[in-house]
C-alpha cells in the first residue's frame, strides 16, 4: 500500500511540475507581438555570442516564460513566412506562399505589378488577431524592416491567396480606397517600414502601381501624418497624433550595418517601435502591435552572418526598448520566429572567440582546420551560394568583413529556410500558458485568450 501511494504522490508532483499556472482570459490590456523573420535558435545563440560574449544574455532571453515552436506550413515540412506568420495571427494552418487565407487556398503567382490573380472560388480570409482587436475598440500597429506590404507585415492586416501580390495587400490597408479590408474598421493605427514602390504610381520614379494611385496621398487624405525619414520620425510628437504611417525606404530598410555605417537617415527598429508604442498607447481599451525584425531572413538567405547577427541585435534593442516603455501588469510581450534557417555554429571553438570569426582550437588557440588541412570558419551554412569545388583556407580578416558570405554545404542561388522548430519567450499578463512544446497555430490561442477577445 505505501509503495502504491508513493508512486501516487511521485505522479501528482510531477504533474504539478509540469502544469503551467491557468491563464487567466482577458488578462492583457496590451500586446507586443515582436516577430524576428528567420531567428532560429542558433542565430540566437551567435547574436548572444557576438554582442555579450557567451555568458552574456539578450534582452528577449530575460522573459521569464520560453516554449518550443513547431513552424511547419499546412503543405511544406519548412515553411516559408507568409503561412507561419499567418499561422500565429489566424491560428489557422495554410499553404506555403497565403497570407490570412483558409487552408484550401491555393497559392496562385499574381502579376507583375503586384495585383492578384487568384481566380473564383479560391479559399476564404481568416480573421487576424489585429482584425479581433480592432473590433473590441482596441488599437492596432504594425512596424517593420521590411517592406510593409512584405509577408509578415501583410499576414496581420490583409488577406490575399500569394505573397507577392502586393499592390493589392496595401490597398487593403488605406480607409475607403478601393480594396480597402473592412474588417479593419477605421484602419490601422500605425503602420511603419518600408516599401513605398507599391503605394505609389508606375508614372512616378520608384513607382510600380499600374491603377495611378498614390496611397501615399491617400493615408494623409485620412488624417495620418506620412513620414518618409529618419529625421522626420525624430520630430514626430506622438502627444498629437492618435495614427501615423512612417514609409522609410521605396524598397526595404537597409541592413542596421549599413544605415548606421553610411549615416543614413532612417530610423532604427527601436524609434520605430517606441513611436508606435506612444501613438497607440493613447486607446484607454488598449493595443496590439506587432514588430518585425525582418531583415535578419535577408541576411541568412545570403549566407551573410555579420548582418544577420547585427540586425538581430537591433530587433533586440527593439525588445529592450518597448520593455522599457511598458508596464507588464497589463502588457504581455511575445518574441519568436517565423522559421529557422540552416546556419549553424561549427566546430570547438574556444570560448572568446570571435563567432563569426574563423575557428580557433579551445585546447590551443590555433585556427581549427578540416581533413584536407584548410582553415575554417565557425558559422556555417547547409546551403546557398558560396559552395566551391574544393575548399582553400579562410583567412580571420576575409571572414570577419562585412561583406563575407559564409560556406555553405550545398550549392544554391539563395540560402532556404531551415524546417526546425524556433524558440519563442514571453513575459507579463497573460503569459503563464506560453510553455513546452506547440504549433504555431496554438500561439494565435494564448495571444487571443489573454487579450480577451
Amino acid at each position: 500500500m505505501q509503495t502504491v501511494m508513493k508512486t501516487l504522490l511521485a505522479a501528482a508532483v510531477l504533474a504539478a511540475l509540469h502544469t503551467a499556472p491557468a491563464q487567466a482570459a482577458g488578462e492583457a490590456k496590451n500586446v507586443i507581438f515582436f516577430l524576428g523573420d528567420g531567428m532560429g535558435p542558433a542565430t540566437v545563440t551567435a547574436s548572444r555570442i557576438y554582442q555579450y560574449g557567451e555568458s552574456g544574455k539578450l534582452s528577449m532571453e530575460k522573459l521569464d516564460r520560453t516554449a518550443r515552436i513547431k513552424t511547419f506550413s499546412n503543405d511544406a515540412q519548412t515553411t516559408d513566412s507568409a503561412p507561419s506568420m499567418a499561422a500565429y495571427m489566424t491560428g489557422v494552418k495554410m499553404n506555403n506562399e497565403v497570407i490570412s487565407m483558409s487552408p484550401d487556398t491555393r497559392a496562385i503567382e499574381p502579376n507583375k505589378d503586384g495585383t492578384g490573380n487568384c481566380g473564383a472560388n479560391n479559399g476564404a480570409p481568416v480573421a487576424t488577431l489585429l482584425e479581433l482587436a480592432k473590433a473590441k475598440g482596441k488599437a492596432i500597429g504594425a512596424v517593420t524592416t521590411t517592406r510593409v506590404t512584405h509577408a509578415t507585415p501583410a499576414a496581420t492586416y490583409a488577406h490575399v491567396c500569394h505573397r507577392d501580390a502586393e499592390s493589392d495587400i496595401i490597398a487593403q490597408a488605406v480607409p475607403g480606397g478601393a480594396g480597402y479590408n473592412a474588417k479593419l474598421g477605421n484602419g490601422l493605427d500605425v503602420l511603419m517600414g518600408g516599401g513605398a514602390k507599391f503605394l505609389l504610381p508606375a508614372t512616378q520614379k520608384g513607382g510600380k502601381r499600374s491603377d495611378g494611385r498614390n496611397l501615399l496621398q491617400e493615408f494623409a487624405a485620412k488624417g495620418y501624418p506620412v513620414l518618409q525619414t529618419g529625421s522626420q520620425l525624430a520630430a514626430f510628437d506622438a502627444k498629437y497624433a492618435s495614427r501615423v504611417v512612417g514609409i522609410f525606404a521605396n524598397d526595404h530598410l537597409d541592413y542596421e550595418l549599413d544605415r548606421v555605417k553610411n549615416k543614413l537617415d532612417q530610423p532604427s527598429l527601436a524609434q520605430m517601435t517606441a513611436a508606435a508604442i506612444d501613438v497607440l498607447s493613447k486607446n484607454g481599451n488598449g493595443y496590439v502591435l506587432m514588430v518585425e525584425g525582418g531583415r535578419i531572413d535577408h541576411a541568412l538567405h545570403g549566407t551573410n552572418a555579420k548582418r544577420a547577427l547585427v540586425d538581430t541585435i537591433a530587433f533586440d534593442d527593439a525588445i529592450k526598448t518597448a520593455l522599457a516603455k511598458v508596464d507588464l501588469k497589463n502588457t504581455l510581450v511575445v518574441v519568436t520566429a517565423d522559421h529557422d534557417h540552416t546556419m549553424t555554429i561549427n566546430g570547438y571553438s574556444k570560448r572568446g572567440n570571435p563567432i563569426h570569426d574563423i575557428a580557433r582550437s579551445y585546447a590551443d588557440g590555433q585556427p581549427a582546420k578540416d581533413a584536407n588541412g584548410a582553415v575554417y570558419t565557425t558559422l556555417v551554412f547547409g546551403n546557398g551560394p558560396n559552395r566551391k569545388p574544393s575548399r582553400v583556407s579562410v583567412d580571420s580578416a576575409t571572414a570577419t568583413a562585412d561583406d563575407y558570405q559564409q560556406e555553405t554545404g550545398i550549392r544554391l542561388s539563395s540560402e532556404t529556410h531551415g524546417g526546425g522548430d524556433v524558440m519563442l519567450m514571453s513575459g507579463g499578463a497573460g503569459s503563464s500558458g506560453f510553455k513546452g512544446v506547440m504549433d504555431n497555430t496554438k500561439v494565435f490561442g494564448l495571444v487571443k485568450s489573454a487579450l480577451g477577445l
